[in-house]
């Protein structure tokens, strides 16, 4: 029997448990040995200011390095992917409509939740060498005016993520009205993303080893303060997830279909079994589609456009990490955030959205990106980024959901849904797809 190999998800918490045991191991002999003993000179001059430091700062500086090829790439391919605009018509407009209204919400709510709990409130972490000068506030118009790049390539070299997002969709549905007049840009732009994701995938390689040495500094120079902390963030994070299944996806489900919550749940849960093992839109997509058209009802034309496009554009859960990660590192730092910081959360997260690969990781990348067009440090993803897994398998399961509940509302509106397959008994259902 050939041996299976450890899965990167299990690695990186192996590295978050080391860490954090390495951590607190050494907050405590610090403690015990006393400031200013040798013992405590060495693990803060050499394991927490060099080794920690050295291997933490590669880490974080590669994720770095991928945020403006990856949001421009990823991007400009996903509104390519939508096709010929003019073919787009009502289907179109309802299903991009759909999702980027409920992405608004669904960060809204993150944002709110993150707020009131405070889960990041009673830390102050301080990085060397970090600085951070609070900017005047914009005004909106202006918030949007400088959206749009006077020159795109200063915006990436400056790292600007909102003018970048501007560009690539712009550039993305450009090529979609060219159509096979670009047909060899486009499939360029295609070999760009796997090779972007092919970096993606190789910095992840090292994220173990990246993990261990940032939350083995957190924890020697912070002690047991950050345990509560993390659990609130998770907490936050997993109760924007369900308010966001439950109200918001089912809300407006039942308020365009009258049709039964419960009996979606019942019928899509397969489905979103495969999404939470896999943490993987892309990858759940085979069978999200033919779930929604062999449980839930819908015709093949109707989930074969809509659902893609959904694993394309369509990042609820993504968004509400991003949503309460962002206030929670804020908090962490120390750092108040203003109304139109909110706003720029806001706009680039659903913008986002638009371009996040349906892979898993691929969400902590585009955190960074929002940090830094807030001002935000990117270092305190490091803090995060151990228990994220579990978390970004719970948050594909709700992004597979949010497709799924608006194929159905387009199905039902254009009359391509047949609702007794709807209310079909589910172990029937189940037989006819062994048989």
């Amino acid at each position: 029997m050939k041996e299976k190999k450890m899965g990167l998800s299990t690695k990186i918490f192996i590295g978050l448990i080391l860490g954090i045991i390495t951590g607190l191991l050494m907050y405590v002999v610090k403690g015990q040995a006393g400031e200013t003993s040798s013992i405590a000179g060495i693990i803060d001059n050499f394991f927490i200011g060099f080794v920690f430091e050295l291997i933490g700062g590669i880490f974080v500086n590669a994720i770095r390095m991928m945020i403006v090829p990856l949001v421009f790439v990823s991007l400009t391919l996903g509104a390519a992917s939508i096709g010929d605009i003019k073919k787009l018509g009502r289907i179109g407009g309802k299903t991009v409509g759909f999702y980027l209204v409920t992405t608004a919400i669904a960060i809204s709510i993150a944002i709110l939740i993150a707020t009131v709990v405070q889960p990041g409130v009673g830390t102050a972490i301080s990085l060397e060498g970090l600085e951070y000068t609070p900017k005047e506030a914009p005004s909106i118009a202006s918030v949007f005016v400088d959206m749009v790049p006077r020159n795109p390539i200063a915006a990436m070299a400056s790292g600007n993520m909102l003018q970048i997002i501007v560009f690539a969709l712009l550039t993305g549905s450009a090529l979609t009205i060219l159509g096979d007049r670009t047909a060899k840009i486009t499939a360029l732009f295609e070999e760009a993303n796997v090779l972007v994701l092919k970096l993606v995938e190789m910095i992840m390689l090292v994220a173990p080893i990246g993990v261990f040495a940032l939350i083995a500094k957190t924890m020697a120079t912070l002690g047991w303060a950050m345990m509560p902390k993390l659990i609130m963030y998770m907490l936050c994070v997993v109760g924007a997830l369900l308010i966001h299944a439950v109200f918001t996806y089912q809300g407006i489900l039942y308020m365009f279909t009258k049709l039964s919550p419960i009996q979606f749940f019942k019928n899509f849960y397969p489905a979103m079994t495969v999404a939470f093992s896999t943490a993987s839109s892309s990858a759940t997509l085979p069978v999200t589609i033919e779930t929604a058209e062999k449980r839930l009802g819908v015709s093949p034309k109707i989930a074969s456009f809509c659902l893609p496009l959904g694993a394309t554009i369509n990042m609820d859960g993504t968004a509400i990490m991003q949503g309460v990660a962002t206030v929670f590192i804020a908090q962490l730092f120390g750092i108040d955030l203003g109304l139109m910081d909110f706003v720029t959360v806001i706009v680039t997260a659903t913008l986002a959205s638009i371009g996040t690969a349906g892979v898993p990781g691929v969400g902590l990348l585009m955190l960074s990106m929002v940090l830094v067009q807030v001002g935000l440090p990117v270092e305190g993803i490091a803090i995060i980024i151990g228990i994220d897994r579990i978390l970004d398998m719970l948050r594909t399961a709700i992004n597979i959901t949010g497709d799924a509940c608006c194929t159905v509302i387009v199905a039902k509106g254009e009359g391509e849904f047949n609702e007794k397959v709807y209310y079909e008994d589910s172990d029937v259902k189940d037989n006819e797809a062994a048989a």
